[in-house]
């Protein structure tokens, strides 16, 4: 929240970087990312944040929404990875589908009796 606000700020976009909104917990968790920020010319900024205490290369989970949204709506989608190299922190953006920025794994599978 804090480096969107900085970076719209820092752009000259102040009214947008007051809009910067972590929907996350003020809509809920299910919108397939946590912050909605915006693009110095107003186009929105769909932010999803994975963390980790270890490297950029440390696998993350994604859902199955944040996979599907990501697609939707690839050129406003972000992945911000924050990563902690002693004590460090660190962070990297990916921006688009999370089936093109990443490589996928399927861990899990939802299972009806038949």
């Amino acid at each position: 929240m804090a480096f969107e606000h900085a970076r719209l700020w820092k752009a000259g976009a102040r009214a947008l970087a007051d809009r910067v909104e972590h929907v996350s917990r003020t809509r809920g968790d299910g919108l397939g990312f946590d912050v909605l920020s915006y693009e110095k010319s107003g186009k929105e900024r769909l932010i999803e944040v994975k963390t980790t205490r270890f490297g950029l290369h440390t696998p993350f989970y994604a859902s199955r929404n944040e996979v599907v949204v990501s697609e939707e709506w690839r050129r406003e989608y972000f992945v911000y990875r924050l990563c902690r190299f002693s004590g460090d922190r660190k962070m990297f953006l990916l921006n688009g589908s999370i089936c093109e920025t990443c490589s996928l794994e399927p861990t899990q599978f939802l299972a009806n009796v038949a």
